[in-house]
């Protein structure tokens, strides 16, 4: 069959929530997919951060066989010899006492927003059922009821009522409109480092500082999300160490299996996870065999490799090429690391076309800019191949 029949099959017996670029993708390795006919390419948008150690990489696929032939799931009914070691391992790598892991980002943050939730009610003294969490304008978490519920994006919400109470939204990188939301009930500040799909918006330099100083001076809980931006992505551990900031909670996804399973998890100490008691939550996925085995090779390899390093070096050099461009499309380029963001006067989706005609797999968002997000594993000599396509498109009428 050819790319045509896939895409048809697609339409046909799925509903189209999805907008893909129309190639159809049968092997992937390292930096390269290639689709059902043979054509390659160089993915710039790493499944969204989830391969950023690159497709199908040896050492955590050698882990994943390896565990299959064991065991590869055992519910939280009973134990197994994976997950003690894992969430050790991720804690002791973050700087966290405890973690709780689960499977998708939005798992996550909805387990992230129970734990503030109980920590505003058991520790702080909120009266039941008032506790709010405030977010930003421009956030994005994940699709279901709760993530849409603090969503900004009317789209996201429209039909999908009645929505979830208790978050107060406030400009993303507005410090002061932080500061002016808090009230008595008020249990959390839960913020993306950088918006990713709002856009790779960076917020002003000292923002995270400045709002988790005021959590602290509120007793607020600072919450990070961190499934996009953590685990090396922006050329640091955690997009937060760039301003110095330990936030009290983190959630942690995509790179913590590398992309060939769903694992995700939430870094906080033992004063806010220690509250969970049983029965108060769980996923009969979550801390499987599987998915732990396959999140410590992805966590080793991103240390072995030194992929923070190397997504700090060639973000800054892809970067610095991506701005040195004469383009009368661009607005603006931001990001830190490998997570950069082209912003375009006018709508990005041709561009992320013609791209794809020329061997390069990037995505639109927010209708004006194109998302370079290529794996980790990524070297100077792809990024000036895959430079000199962008600068002929950009620079195109």
């Amino acid at each position: 069959m050819n790319s045509q029949d896939y895409i048809r099959m697609d339409e046909t017996y799925s509903p189209q929530y999805y907008k893909p670029l129309d190639v159809v993708i049968d092997r992937a390795e390292g930096v390269w997919v290639y689709d059902v006919e043979g054509n390659k390419y160089l993915d710039c948008l790493s499944a969204y951060s989830a391969v950023s150690q690159g497709h199908c990489h040896p050492k955590i696929m050698q882990a994943m066989q390896d565990q299959m032939q064991r065991v590869t799931l055992t519910s939280r009914a009973f134990r197994n010899d994976q997950m003690g070691p894992f969430v050790k391992e991720l804690c002791e790598l973050t700087g966290y006492e405890m973690a709780i892991p689960m499977n998708s980002g939005a798992e996550a943050v909805e387990t992230a927003v129970k734990a503030a939730r109980k920590w505003g009610y058991q520790t702080k003294g909120v009266e039941d059922n008032q506790a709010e969490i405030i977010v930003c304008e421009g956030n994005f978490a994940g699709r279901t009821i709760t993530m849409i519920s603090f969503s900004s994006e009317e789209q996201y919400k429209k039909d999908f009522g009645p929505l979830t109470p208790g978050f107060v939204m406030v400009p993303y990188g507005d410090a002061d409109a932080l500061e002016a939301a808090i009230s008595p009930n008020t249990v959390a500040f839960l913020v993306e480092p950088i918006q990713g799909e709002g856009g790779v918006v960076v917020p002003p330099e000292g923002y995270l500082k400045a709002a988790a100083a005021i959590c602290k001076r509120n007793d607020i809980l600072f919450m990070a999300d961190e499934i996009q931006t953590g685990l090396g992505r922006t050329g640091a551990l955690f997009g937060s160490d760039h301003e110095q900031v330990r936030p009290d909670v983190i959630t942690v996804g995509k790179a913590l299996s590398g992309g060939f399973y769903p694992v995700s998890a939430v870094l906080a100490d033992n004063y806010i996870l220690g509250l969970f008691k049983p029965g108060d939550h769980g996923s009969t996925f979550g801390g499987n065999p599987l998915g732990a085995a396959v999140g410590r090779a992805a966590l080793k390899v991103i240390v072995d490799e030194d992929l923070i390093g190397r997504s700090r070096e060639l973000g800054a050099y892809f970067k610095g090429r991506l701005e040195r461009l004469e383009s009368d499309h661009i607005k603006e380029v931001r990001g830190k690391g490998l997570f950069i963001g082209v912003d375009l006067h006018v709508p990005a989706r041709r561009f992320c076309e013609e791209l794809r005609g020329r061997g390069i797999l990037c995505k639109e968002t927010h209708g004006t800019v194109i998302r370079f997000a290529p794996p980790l594993v990524i070297t100077k000599e792809e990024i000036d191949w895959a430079m000199d396509h962008i600068e002929q498109v950009l620079m195109t009428d």
